[in-house]
Formats: structure tokens, sequence, C-alpha cells
């Protein structure tokens, strides 16, 4: 099947970095890329982790904000204190 595909520049640059440094054609990897996440094809074992990495013990867990910022206050205005600067 041929089709179209967009990409964001910023994938578009990655997949032809990619494809320069793997050797392989672009529509190759979006090829394998298909078909590993669609299950079609062998699975690519996974990347190890680096040592300070701890994996996550729950799948998924709702985070409850510990920070309210006062009203009419935004992130930016909080971050750009400036008696908070050395």
């Amino acid at each position: 099947m041929a089709m179209n595909l967009r990409l964001r520049p910023e994938a578009a640059e990655a997949l032809r970095a990619e494809a320069e440094r793997t050797g392989l054609s672009q529509q190759e990897i979006l090829r394998r890329a298909v078909d590993e996440h669609l299950g079609l094809g062998p699975r690519t074992k996974p990347r190890a982790l680096p040592e300070w990495v701890i994996p996550p013990t729950e799948t998924y867990r709702r985070i409850e904000p510990f920070l309210t910022l006062p009203p009419g206050m935004t992130v930016l205005e909080f971050n750009d204190r400036q008696e908070d600067r050395v």
C-alpha cells in the first residue's frame, strides 16, 4: 500500500539521521517501526536501563500537586522572581 506521511520537522530530521546512521532507507525504518508497533514482526530487545534509573513499580498513578500558586500568578512569573536569584 502506498501512502503519504507528513512528519513533524523534528521527526523528519530524526528519521533522516537514523537512515544515515544505519544505512537503511527511511521507508525500511518506518516499515519496521509500524510492524513492531502492530506486533507483526520480530520485536527488538528493549534497551537496558542505566544503573541510575529506578524502574517504576506501578504503571501509572495520578500525582497531586503539592504547591499551589497564589491567585493570578503564572508559572512564568513564579520562575522569574528576582528575589530568589543569586
